[in-house]
């Protein structure tokens, strides 16, 4: 076994002066870690507490929507530059990288608070100072009607633009640009202060011939109170009816122009046939001449014809206000009307109004010759109703006075009906059996003769027997007048019943010798 050391513990003696040692501070009577690694971790929380502060996002994290733009140029943006809508920050600039051809690929991140962003959304790279510096990316989210982008969807660069930088504004007045302009204004003032001769004024209006450009223009300010106030209102008439027409417009013609760069191989045939087209103009500006100086009458009688048609427009917006109520109600009027147009659907059917047109069809051609008949029946019935009125009622109306015995005082179509009555009651039979004629042949003691005008010569006269001797007869039968057919009845007099032929004659049965 080997021997047990006894360990030793030194003792030190305390200075009796001091005080004894604090068990808080660290010090020998510490056991705990080393201090050093306390001010480690405490530099590790305040570089991440930091970082969260400037960065806004955890390291490990990625953007959860991120877009990509197309720009010309976009030397001026760098990443982890701000992208901002309408002055708010809504996210940052993650790259800028090269894409095709010349062009500039940035790729952004748009947080929750700034999205959706739509198709025709517009961006601009701005500066925070005046023309330099701290460019931040400008979005415009496009108008709610057009399709949201998703994640990873590029914006073109029709729809993207690059603030004006310092150096391009001095760069575009150096010394050449400079000489240029420098000659564009003298070549400005020549033409202002340039004195036509007389080969130039031959084609020019009698008004202006002999004057400087400057002295024309000058002249052209004398007619300028009309042309501008015509200006000032189509200036007004351009911003539209409701606010926000003319960016509308603006914006609206921009994508036009966009459309119009995108296709360069097109739009430069274009250029080549407008310039075809104008060396045509020129190659005919003698007529092109003529036809301007024809322009002004024309425009004189135009504007006397245009204020009559502004004349004209408040009546018709009074019409169209007017007519507004009821264009408003014309589609529950269609509704309403629809129901009657089934029902006359169904009247028009075979079985309706159908058949009925056709009967009409087969008779509408007698109804046809009906009615030219009737052109030559309606005369006949004319000169019907003349001869009634004129001959016939008056006839008809008069009484036979020759005789005061057999005269009754009544008109003559009365003693017509008074002869049927009583001929139908003489004829009426006391048995029930109907009517029957009664005739008297004869008998009585007064023997009568008449002659026989169908008989032989051996047979001339008739015989026969009476009650009572015969005393005349009323009227005397003669020979029957004349028929004419070509003498109208109207413009015969009326018969005179009581002349001469009325009066009472000689009886046709004479006594028998």
């Amino acid at each position: 076994m080997s021997p047990i050391r006894k360990s030793r513990r030194v003792v030190t003696r305390r200075d009796a002066s001091k005080p004894p040692p604090d068990p808080r501070i660290w010090g020998r009577t510490y056991s705990g870690p080393s201090p050093w690694i306390f001010g480690l971790i405490m530099v590790v929380i305040l570089g991440i507490l930091s970082y969260l502060a400037f960065a806004k996002e955890l390291p490990w994290s990625s953007p959860s929507y991120e877009l990509h733009a197309t720009f010309e140029n976009a030397t001026t943006l760098r990443a982890t530059s701000p992208v901002r809508i309408a002055g708010v920050n809504v996210g940052e600039v993650t790259s800028v990288s090269r894409g095709e051809g010349d062009l500039v690929d940035v790729t952004f991140s748009v947080d929750e608070d700034g999205q959706p962003i739509h198709s025709d959304a517009e961006l601009e790279i701005r500066p925070r100072l005046f023309l330099e510096g701290n460019f931040f990316l400008d979005v415009s989210p496009g108008s709610p009607s057009a399709p949201d982008l998703e994640s990873g969807d590029t914006i073109p660069v029709t729809q993207t633009a690059t603030a004006v930088q310092l150096d391009e504004v001095l760069t575009a007045l150096q010394a050449p640009t400079r000489k240029g302009l420098q000659k564009a204004l003298t070549g400005f003032g020549t033409a202002l202060n340039y004195q036509p001769t007389a080969r130039d004024d031959r084609t020019q209006d009698p008004i202006v011939r002999g004057e400087t450009a400057g002295e024309s223009l000058n002249d052209a300010f004398r007619y300028g109170e009309e042309a501008g106030r015509g200006t000032a209102i189509v200036s007004e008439a351009l911003q539209g009816e409701h606010p926000g027409d003319l960016a509308r417009f603006i914006a609206s013609t921009r994508t036009v122009f966009a459309k119009l760069a995108s296709r360069e191989e097109d739009l430069g045939g274009l250029i080549d046939n407008f310039n075809t087209f104008a060396g045509a103009l020129a190659n005919e500006s003698a007529n092109l001449s003529d036809t301007i100086a024809e322009l002004e009458p024309t425009l004189i009688k135009g504007r006397s014809s245009l204020a009559s048609l502004s004349d004209s427009l408040p009546p018709l917006r009074a019409l169209a206000i007017e007519s507004r109520p009821g264009i408003q109600e014309l589609p529950a009027t269609i509704d309403a009307f629809e129901p009657w147009l089934v029902q006359t659907d169904a009247l028009v059917q075979d079985d309706e109004l159908g058949g009925i047109a056709r009967l009409l069809t087969k008779a509408a051609p007698g109804l046809a010759e009906t009615n030219a008949g009737a052109k030559q029946l309606f005369p006949q019935i004319t000169a019907l109703s003349r001869c009634t009125n004129q001959v016939l009622i008056p006839s008809a109306d008069g009484t036979i006075t020759t005789d005061a015995h057999w005269n009754t005082g009544q008109s003559n179509w009365h003693e017509f009906f008074y002869a049927l009555v009583n001929t139908a009651g003489s004829g009426q039979g006391f048995d029930g059996n109907g009517p029957y004629l009664r005739i008297q042949p004869g008998g009585g003691p007064e023997l009568v003769q008449v002659p026989n005008p169908t008989g032989t010569a051996a047979d001339q006269i008739n015989f026969t027997t009476t009650i009572e001797p015969f005393e005349g007869v009323q009227p005397v039968l003669g020979s029957a007048p004349p028929f004419r057919m070509d003498y109208a009845c109207s413009k015969n007099p009326a018969p005179n019943l009581n002349g001469p032929a009325s009066a009472p004659g000689p009886p046709d049965l004479v006594p028998s010798q």
